[in-house]
């Protein structure tokens, strides 16, 4: 880099040249250098961007409240901070995810951006930071140690509303497939085999249950990572921090994001506990897991299209085999089931990342913060595209799944009741080994009349949804 289209800026280690336009400075630059590891950089994750924004802009305010510092500082930190959080300067964030240092990288990016941008604002230029200062004014009162987690678990918290929406939605496609289905007989199976009758209705409204099971248990995860300990600074005492400045951060922080949070009762435990992080991978562990069964179920129930189940059809999307023509595979479940094994993969990350803590604190954030992104934005996207995608314009052979119950030899359960155990015994054995239907052999035996056949057979009958009225 030639001198204009540089900076010198000045570290522990020595001097270094800084690209004149960039609002980073030098601690990102060597960060930039050190951490090649995945090619994904902090802005690949908008939510802790706008996180980190939200808790400088709270710590300069309540710095300010304390008369800790200058009006104009703060007033100009804050406007920068709120540019960020509107999507200002996103590409700015360039340090790689995936870091040593507990996230310190991240902070510095941070506050070297902020600083920079706060002292255009001022009417200085970048890296004058004897004007205004990355660590002395931006930092002020803070540490990586309280900064860090407190931003990751704002973004965690902005990124789960996303998902609990994308939930909510594929729910719902869920449920109005349940009641278009409603009156479709079919077989229901355990272990692959024919257990008793059911509708399809009821098939697909377990999964919209399922669905709203977990978006509870979710929204039961996300009140755990309200508490933070921003005013902690190293390890908990809250050295370099002044009296009042843990509540007022908090304070301004809850007004700035419009969340409810909650300073921990002892930050000594919250800046190296890990425990809300790992209970929100074994939710979001537990989302996929079902999901994933799910679309197992939906590729299971539209084999074929003729050789298979055939009961279901997934709307075509693509052509599926360059070699095999007009086959059409199941592309959507796929790849959710695919979404499903990373995220379970992530949750063992997480597992060992909140395992490898040591005394005051955890190190391995950055792979939390990492993980948990993708496997919550992961997830949404899976779920819109599964409802849009699939759920959306599945339809129902009705004619084959009614053949299925009519020849299955688990019609009989549906019978017992009316024509005892040991009738329905021979009915089943016979049926078997002749392979006529079991409707058929009833009638023909005389065992009961054709109509009240024909009433218990009812959808709703059979289904356990209304009575028979033999």
């Amino acid at each position: 880099m030639t001198a204009a289209d540089s900076r010198r800026e000045h570290d522990l280690l020595g001097d270094r040249d800084v690209p004149a336009d960039a609002y980073w400075g030098v601690h990102t630059l060597r960060a930039k250098e050190n951490f090649q590891i995945t090619g994904t950089p902090i802005s690949a994750y908008p939510h802790m961007v706008e996180a980190l924004a939200a808790v400088k802009e709270a710590a300069a305010l309540a710095n300010d409240e304390l008369g800790l510092l200058d009006s104009a500082k703060a007033a100009a930190i804050a406007e920068a901070c709120r540019e960020i959080r509107a999507g200002k300067l996103l590409d700015q964030f360039v340090v790689d995810v995936i870091q040593g240092g507990a996230g310190t990288s991240t902070n510095m990016n941070a506050n070297e951006v902020v600083a920079n941008r706060a002292l255009e604002l001022l009417g200085h230029e970048k890296g004058e930071y004897s004007y205004l200062h990355p660590n002395e004014d931006v930092n002020l009162g803070q540490s990586t140690n309280d900064v860090y987690p407190t931003a990751v678990r704002i973004a965690t918290i902005f990124a789960v509303r996303g998902l609990l929406d994308a939930m909510s939605v594929l729910q719902e496609a869920f449920s109005r497939k349940a009641v278009e289905f409603r009156d479709v007989l079919k077989m229901g199976r355990t272990q692959l085999q024919d257990a008793v009758p059911m509708t399809l209705g009821q098939e697909f409204s377990t999964y919209a249950v399922m669905l709203d099971e977990d978006r509870a248990r979710l929204a039961e995860a996300v009140l755990l990572i309200h508490e933070i300990n921003l005013g902690a600074t190293a390890i908990g005492t809250g050295l370099n921090a002044a009296p009042g400045y843990a509540e007022a951060a908090r304070r301004h922080l809850a007004a700035i994001t419009g969340l409810e949070v909650v300073t921990a009762a002892n930050l000594v435990e919250a800046t190296q506990d890990c425990g809300a992080f790992v209970q929100m991978s074994g939710v979001l562990k537990r989302i996929a897991v079902k999901l994933s069964k799910t679309c197992n179920d939906l590729r299971l129930l539209s084999s074929g299209p003729r050789a298979g189940f055939g009961e279901i059809n997934l709307p075509p999307v693509q052509a599926g085999s360059s070699i095999m023509p007009g086959k059409v595979n199941p592309v959507i479940p796929e790849v959710v089931n695919q979404v499903a094994f990373e995220v379970i993969g992530n949750d063992v990350t997480v597992t060992m990342a909140a395992e490898a803590g040591q005394l005051q604190l955890n190190a391995f954030e950055p792979i939390i913060l990492h993980s948990l992104s993708e496997s919550i934005t992961h997830l949404r996207a899976a779920c819109l595209t599964l409802a849009e995608r699939c759920v959306s314009g599945i339809t129902a052979n009705t004619e084959v799944l009614r053949a299925a119950v009519e020849n299955s030899i688990g019609l009989v359960t549906a019978l017992n009741p009316y024509i005892g155990y040991t009738a329905a015994t021979a009915i089943a054995k016979e049926a078997l080994v002749t392979g006529r239907g079991v409707a058929e052999l009833v009638l023909e035996k005389g065992l009961l009349p054709a109509q009240s056949l024909a009433d218990l057979l009812r959808p709703e009958v059979v289904a356990g949804c209304g009575p028979a009225t033999t």
